[in-house]
């Protein structure tokens, strides 16, 4: 069965996903996109709205990307700061991959080529990770924080790629 073939007959229980830094747009952009798609009468997923307040956090995350037909990505200036973020996308790209899902990247007061080359803003984000790594003093550690810091600058430099919407706030 390709991908394209599973997203069709997979049974979702989101329609979109949405994966945004919260400090950047959660008050703005992205609550009005989301109301805006409730409206519209989509099922979206945003954090604070469909996470049970007992339950952790991060399988539910990975789970909800899991399950969603669509995953919209709002890249903003301080996105790459977040290591959460950054492991959603992870996620999200490989739900593309393996799933079929539909992924929508906005580009919010973002240049699309800093975020695909983790120049501009992202530079200084992805320069504290890699501080990190050199930080840590146990071997394996330091290792696992290498190959994690290296599927983020892939994830974000094969989302930047995709075709999306470029949106200058100013």
């Amino acid at each position: 069965m390709t991908s394209r073939e599973s997203s069709s007959s997979k049974h979702w229980s989101y329609d979109v996903f949405l994966s945004f830094r919260g400090e950047d747009t959660r008050n703005g952009f992205t609550s009005h996109l989301h109301a805006a798609l409730l409206g519209w009468g989509f099922n979206a997923f945003i954090d604070e709205d469909n996470l049970k307040k007992a339950g952790e956090i991060k399988p539910e995350l990975l789970r909800a990307i899991e399950e969603s037909r669509i995953s919209v990505i709002v890249f903003s200036k301080s996105y790459a700061e977040s290591r959460w973020c950054l492991d959603e996308l992870v996620k999200i790209m490989e739900c593309r991959e393996t799933l079929g899902q539909q992924v929508l990247p906005i580009f919010y007061d973002v240049d699309p080529s800093h975020v695909r080359k983790q120049e501009g803003c992202l530079a200084e984000a992805f320069q504290k990770h890699e501080d990190g790594i050199l930080e840590e003093k146990d071997d394996n550690e330091r290792e696992a924080k290498k190959a994690r810091v290296k599927q983020w600058r892939e994830a974000l430099t094969q989302a930047a790629n995709l075709s999306g919407h470029h949106l200058n706030n100013r």
